[in-house]
Formats: structure tokens, C-alpha cells, sequence
């Protein structure tokens, strides 16, 4: 059977399954259904008072409902500060189930001595920030338990390694992603030049509470990057809970809880990963050693007067990676031409990095129109990268023919030598920052402001190079040796204004951005401009436009012979975004359908190389590019309680080096085409009983020798397919103690269900007539993982 029947056969199969499970049946005596607003956004705390019990309950933070009732008629009655009441009749004499959504109008008046939060939320809609369930992530079947890959399933976002939590998106590349934790900016490692050397990403899955994402055409109010923003709400819990999850690949504890009378809440994560029995299932067999920890920590206080918000985030992250890697043997070619390497080495690699961040953000509410922000962090980080690895490599014909004596032996040598890679890498690098932000509401408009303040102290030392030794030649294929020291300063500032019209149906946002840098003295104006057309209340359309442009870090000054260029100034992007977000209801739930048109177009570009997940920059400013597509999503209930979604990603990216006589070319992360799945199931009668599914699709990236700008990117890579699945179990503990577990869950998860051999990179070899091929490096193959959890 070949691979495409086999996948085919595999996705009937797990679709079979998922419709077969998704009839559920009635129960008798229930009214359930969702209160929205007017863009159907679902809305917290309504209260539900019902007629004549004088029973009383609130939506919750899905703006969800549900009631079990036992007389035949009664008047439920929706009320709430922010919105005009509703009346509802219900008869059961002809349902014993019932479901309903309500919608309600937003009052246009604003209640004396009542913080009305109205504007806040109109402002919302008109950003184009995606709000993600943060209960997803827990259901994620996923090898390391990263937060990132929930993004990997969202249209235009790209993560080709499961082992990384790096990901691109609409063709940037990995370091045009802007994150925030509570207003508070954070960064991913520095050093890290393949995904299986990747520790934890920052974000705990488990502390998470609110998550907004955008692919692009954000407004003025967030950062200076390319391609995203993706902004996460640690939680601020209201009651003492927890949780314990244990896998083969490591585990997690969580704490969280509450002190009223000192109006103080708090959330504690530790999280440990060990892949070393994934990381068995690469082709290069040996000794995995990885060790990765993470702390972290939120604190909020409440003071007294209500008015004031105090909140301290704290994490600490230690991570090593030691490999002594073995042996080696890749297959490749087609079925007419099959070759094999065959490589035996010798030599370790061993990766250390520590880091520290501590972050304030203090609010003040001064009035109820002024409210004031000051956000502060200091992040450390210490880095150090060994390795010296030397590999003898066999390349051989490989004979095919099965009814051969030496079938699957190698019939001719066609190169025999020796690879070997050396490195002494170190960074040290010290990052603080101020900011002070504002919101004035001015009737029903909001003005917001701020301005930042960064140092960055950088120490980066390189030292690598590399060689073959071949029957014929020897040739130094790397020779890097330099340092960079940077001292810099940043200064930053916005101001935005958003106003919505007296029906609704118009809303707008635009502001700018200032950026300078000490380094290359370069003064940016970024204005961005943001649109929301509401006509009927179930459609909503959305246009942006605006500049976005990215100052250099210190990976951008160094070029990828390792030069060092001071001048390089900042990319820039122009962002023009169309889009909709149409609401509907199918078989009595709520879904919503998403379409986003886009064209990015890119100057001063400083092109790069991708080398696994390590990007080499060519440090200038003198290529011209642009990104354009099209990004399709579904998301809502396919199976009643449960939230899944389908997303489809077109893209075409390409840049023009000027000089090089051959125009427009594929940009490194020109994946065309990227299906993501998400879908949650469980069995009828039985929502403890979940089957989860997470399905990637990529079109092949381009790529090209090492050494040869005039093959760069010329050829098509292998597509990327994978397919994970979980299923689990959990069982309710009834317990009077204080704290103590109350639910138990098992999981099994199978992850590569097909078996898909992925590649993530190439090794050129060259033969004894000098001809080069490309060895494929192939990601993790399937692996079969079990996980428990205990919530309490």
C-alpha cells in the first residue's frame, strides 16, 4: 500500500470515528443555550432569574447556560449592567430539552457609580486579534505539551518541527513574533540552532487563562515586529485549585489560589521535559541526555480601595541538553535510484542556558474614564553552546531490485570521508525595560497612549567552523570568529484613538508608533489604521492597513560569515488586511466562519538561511520582498461542549536580491498550502471520554546547497503531514477533604499516527566525482505516549 492510500485510508477512518461519536442524546428537563452580544460575542455574568422559583444563575465566562427545571411552563428573565433586559417563555409540554441563544442589546447609557467596560469591549472586536479557548491547550495531543502548538493549527501559521516551539507566520520567519504575558514582552532562547536542543517554551499552559493572537494588521498599541502579536492573560484565580500531569516526556504541577480579606491571588507552575525516549526514535542513534525545567509564578494584589492592581510575574528557566550521538543511516532517492549514508560518529554536543525574568504591571484606576498602567521587566540570560562532533560517512547505490541476493545492500561506493564540527558559542545578555501606558475614555471613544524605555546589555561570542575530508579534497565548509557588545538603548511610543458609532455599526482605530534605536540612530513612524463594518449583526468586516517595522536585534548585525555590520537598519512591512467574521448557528450551535485576505509588502529586507530553527542573516538592507494569501477558519461546536476548528493557509512569499540576475525567488518559509486541524469528540452519554485530534499539512519549503547563492531556494522540499491523537478518561473523586484530588484523568496519545517521515533539514555530501547530494534529516518518528492527570 503506498503512502497516499495509506494516509487516505487513516483520515477516513479517523472521521468515520468522529461523526459515529458525535450523537448525543437528549436528557429530559434541560434548558441550556449561550447569551451574545451584538457582534455575537458571548457575555460573562448575565444573570438568569427564573419565574416562578425565583431561581437565580449567571452565564459563565463563555457567556454559557444551563438550567434543569421540573414544572412545564416558567418566565426566565436575562438582565445585566451593560445590556438591556430579556424575557424569555419556556413550555416543555412538547421538549423535554430545550436550547436557546439570546441576544442582547448594549445600553447606550452609562449607569452612575458603575465602571461601564462597553467601550472596552467594542474596542476588542476592532483589533483582529483572534481569541483562542485557553481549555484547549490541556486537550492539545501534543509530544512536549507546548503552548505554541495550538497556534501551529491556526490559518497562515507555520511550525514544521514538533520539536521546537517555533513557528512563522504568513511567511515571516521566527524572530518577527512579538509575545506578551500580562503586558509583560517575552523572549524565546538565543542560542538554540536545532528544535530537539529546545527547552520549554515561556508560556505554562497551565497558568493561562485568556489568549488573543493576530496573524497581522494589529494596532498601534502593540510592538515593532513583522508578522504577529500574541498576547496571553495569566489567570487571577478566585478559589485554591491545582493540578499534577505526568507523562513519559516529563510533567507539570500547578497551584492557584485566593485570599479575599488581603486581596491577593496567586499562581505557582513547575514544569519539567525530558524527550529522551523521543528523541530515540531519530535516525541518529545514541545517548540523549535533555533536561529541561522551568518555575514561574504570578502574583496579583487588590488594595483596598479597589482602584489599584498590583501584579508580580517571576519565572526562572534551566536547561541542558547533552547528546553523544552514535551512528547513523538515512534511505533516500526515488525508486528507480536509491542511495544510503552511513555515518559513525564521534564526539558530543552539550548545550546550557539559564534565564531570569521578573515583570510589574501596576494599574491604577483614576477615574471611571482614566485608567493608568506601569509595566516594568528585567530579563537574564546566560548561554553556552559545546560541540565538537566528527562523523565518517559511507555513501553507496543502494540495489532495489527485491528479487536481488543483495537486496537492500550497497552495490557501489560513491563517496567515503569525514565531517567535523566544532563550536564554542557563548551569549550573556541583560534586557530592561519601563513602559507607561494610558486609557482615557472620552465618551463612548477610547484614547490610549504610552511610552517605553529598553536597555539591552549584549555579549555574544561566536566560534565555529567546519570541514570535510573526502578521498580527493579537503575543504573548510564554516570559519566563524567574532564577538558582538552591545550597549543600546530603545525608545518607543504610541498613541491610538478608537471610536465606534452611535449604531454600532462603524468602528475605527488609528494611531501610530515611534521607535528609535542608540545603535543605528534610526528614528521609525509606524501608522496603522484599523476599520469594523457590523451591518446586521451576524457579519462583521474588517479592514486594516499599517506599517510595521522591526529594528535589528544583535542576530540581524551578524552576517552568515560571521561579519559584524553596525549600519543594518529596520525591515519594514506595509499591512493591507480584508476580512469577515460570520457568525451562524448549524444543527442548534453557535459557529463562526473566518476569511482573511492579505498582502504584505516588505522593504529594506535583510534576507536569511534557515539551518534547522537557527536563522543566518545576510545583514543588509537591500532586498525587496513581499508576502500575499489567503486564510480560511470554522470554529464552534461540531460536537456539542466542545470546541474544535478547521484551517486552510494559501501563501506566496518572494524576495528580490538585487544583483543577482534572477528577480523574485522563494522566500525560505514559502509554504503554499497549510491545513491545521483541530477536533474534540467523546463518546454519547459520556463527555469523561474524549478522543482528541490535531492534524498538520504543509506544502514542501524551499531549499538549496550550502555555498551556491545561485541555487538558493531553488529546489522544492518534501511535504510536512502529521497526525496526532489522544484519548482520555477521567473519573470524579468525591471528597469532603479541603483539598484533595476531585477528578482523575488517563490518557493515551499515539503521536506521528502515520508514521509520516518528516524532514527538517538536509547534510549535502559530496561523491568522488564531485557531485553533491542532499541527505534528508527526518523529525521524530511515531511514539506512543501516556499521560495522567489529577485536578483537585
Amino acid at each position: 500500500m503506498t503512502d497516499k492510500k495509506y494516509f487516505q485510508k487513516k483520515y477516513f477512518l479517523v472521521f468515520f470515528l468522529i461523526f459515529n461519536l458525535s450523537k448525543l442524546y437528549a436528557q429530559g428537563g434541560e434548558v441550556y443555550g449561550v447569551v451574545l452580544d451584538s457582534l455575537n460575542n458571548p457575555i460573562e455574568g448575565v444573570h438568569i432569574k427564573v419565574i416562578p422559583s425565583d431561581a437565580i444563575v449567571l452565564t459563565d465566562s463563555k457567556g454559557k447556560f444551563n438550567l434543569k427545571l421540573k414544572k412545564n411552563h416558567y418566565t426566565m428573565e436575562f438582565s445585566h449592567v451593560e445590556f438591556h433586559s430579556e424575557i424569555r417563555e419556556i413550555n416543555f409540554k412538547k421538549y423535554a430539552v430545550l436550547r436557546f441563544d439570546v441576544q442582547m442589546k448594549s445600553r447606550t447609557t452609562v449607569l452612575e457609580g458603575v465602571e461601564v467596560k462597553d467601550e472596552k469591549k467594542r474596542e476588542t472586536g476592532v483589533s483582529g486579534m483572534e481569541t483562542i479557548d485557553a481549555k484547549n491547550i490541556q486537550n492539545l495531543p501534543s509530544g512536549t505539551g507546548e503552548f505554541n502548538k495550538i497556534l501551529s493549527t491556526l490559518p497562515g501559521v507555520v511550525s514544521n518541527n514538533e520539536l521546537s516551539s517555533a513557528y512563522s507566520v504568513r511567511g515571516g520567519n521566527f524572530d518577527e513574533n512579538l509575545v506578551y504575558v500580562n503586558g509583560i514582552q517575552v523572549y524565546r532562547p538565543f542560542l538554540v540552532r536545532a528544535g530537539r536542543q529546545e527547552g520549554l517554551s515561556f508560556i505554562n499552559p497551565d497558568l493561562v487563562s485568556n489568549i488573543e493572537f493576530s496573524a497581522g494588521g494589529w494596532q498601534a498599541k502593540y510592538g515593532d515586529k513583522l508578522s504577529s502579536v500574541l498576547n496571553i492573560d495569566y489567570k487571577k484565580p478566585d478559589k485554591s485549585t491545582g493540578s499534577v500531569n505526568l507523562s513519559l516526556l516529563g510533567g507539570s504541577v500547578h497551584y492557584e489560589g485566593n485570599n479575599e480579606d488581603r486581596g491577593v491571588s496567586y499562581i505557582v507552575g513547575i514544569r519539567h521535559k525530558n524527550t529522551k525516549y523521543l528523541l530515540g526514535s531519530l535516525e541518529t542513534k545514541g545517548q540523549y541526555l535533555p533536561k529541561f525545567t522551568d518555575v514561574q509564578a504570578y502574583v496579583n494584589k487588590k488594595f483596598k480601595n479597589n482602584r489599584t492592581n498590583l501584579g508580580v510575574l517571576v519565572s526562572t528557566a534551566h536547561n541542558r541538553y547533552l547528546t553523544i550521538p552514535e551512528k547513523k543511516q538515512t534511505d533516500f532517492g526515488t525508486v528507480d535510484r536509491s542511495y544510503r549514508l552511513t555515518v559513525a560518529f564521534d564526539g558530543r554536543e552539550i548545550l546550557k542556558y539559564d534565564t531570569y525574568q521578573t515583570g510589574i504591571n501596576l494599574s491604577h484606576v483614576f477615574s471611571d474614564n482614566f485608567k493608568s498602567y506601569l509595566i516594568s521587566s528585567v530579563v537574564k540570560t546566560n548561554e553556552r553552546e559545546n560541540f565538537e562532533i566528527e562523523g565518517g560517512y559511507r555513501l553507496c547505490d543502494l540495489n532495489n531490485n527485491p528479487s536481488s541476493n543483495n537486496f537492500d545492500e550497497c552495490v557501489v561506493i560513491r563517496g567515503v570521508g569525514t565531517n567535523y564540527n566544532y563550536g564554542r558559542n557563548s551569549l550573556e545578555a541583560s534586557i530592561v525595560n519601563v513602559e507607561q501606558k494610558n486609557e482615557v475614555y472620552i465618551n463612548n471613544d477610547l484614547l490610549e497612549f504610552g511610552v517605553r524605555w529598553d536597555q539591552e546589555k549584549i555579549d555574544d561570542a561566536l566560534s565555529e567552523y567546519a570541514f570535510i575530508d573526502s578521498a580527493d579534497f579537503s575543504s573548510i565548509t564554516e570559519n566563524r570568529k567574532n564577538e558582538i557588545h552591545l550597549n543600546s538603548q530603545r525608545l518607543s511610543a504610541y498613541v491610538q484613538y478608537t471610536t465606534v458609532s452611535a449604531d454600532s455599526a462603524h468602528s475605527f482605530s488609528f494611531g501610530t508608533r515611534l521607535n528609535y534605536w542608540s545603535i543605528n540612530e534610526q528614528l521609525l513612524v509606524s501608522p496603522r489604521l484599523n476599520y469594523l463594518y457590523n451591518p446586521s449583526g451576524n457579519t462583521n468586516y474588517r479592514f486594516a492597513f499599517g506599517f510595521y517595522q522591526q529594528p535589528p536585534f544583535y542576530r540581524e548585525l551578524r552576517d552568515r560569515q560571521g561579519n559584524i555590520n553596525m549600519d543594518v537598519k529596520a525591515q519594514t512591512s506595509m499591512h493591507f488586511i480584508a476580512g469577515l467574521d460570520h457568525y451562524f448557528t448549524a444543527w442548534g450551535r453557535p459557529f463562526k466562519f473566518t476569511a482573511e485576505a492579505y498582502h504584505k509588502k516588505m522593504e529594506n529586507i535583510n534576507p536569511y538561511d534557515v539551518e534547522n530553527v537557527r536563522l543566518r542573516y545576510f545583514a543588509n538592507n537591500d532586498t525587496k520582498a513581499f508576502a500575499q494569501g489567503i486564510d480560511f477558519r470554522v470554529n464552534g461546536e461540531f460536537i456539542e461542549g466542545t470546541q474544535s476548528w478547521f484551517s486552510l493557509g494559501i501563501l506566496n512569499t518572494r524576495e528580490d536580491i538585487p544583483n543577482d540576475g534572477k528577480g523574485y525567488i522563494r522566500r525560505p518559509t514559502d509554504q503554499r498550502i497549510n491545513l491545521g486541524i483541530f477536533f474534540e469528540d467523546h463518546f454519547p452519554n459520556d463527555p469523561s471520554t474524549k478522543v482528541n485530534l490535531n492534524m498538520l499539512f504543509g506544502s514542501g519549503l524551499p531549499f538549496g546547497p550550502p555555498g551556491r547563492d545561485d541555487l538558493r531556494n531553488a529546489f522544492p522540499g518534501d511535504e510536512y503531514y502529521r497526525v496526532d491523537i489522544g484519548f482520555s478518561k477521567s473519573i470524579n473523586i468525591h471528597s469532603s477533604a479541603k483539598i484533595s484530588p476531585n477528578t482523575l484523568s488517563f490518557g493515551v496519545e499515539i503521536l506521528n499516527l502515520l508514521g509520516a517521515d518528516n524532514t527538517i533539514s538536509y547534510t549535502w555530501i559530496k561523491d568522488v566525482e564531485n557531485n553533491q547530494f542532499a541527505i534528508p534529516n527526518s523529525l521524530s518518528a511515531r511514539f506512543l505516549n501516556f499521560r495522567v492527570r489529577v485536578n483537585f
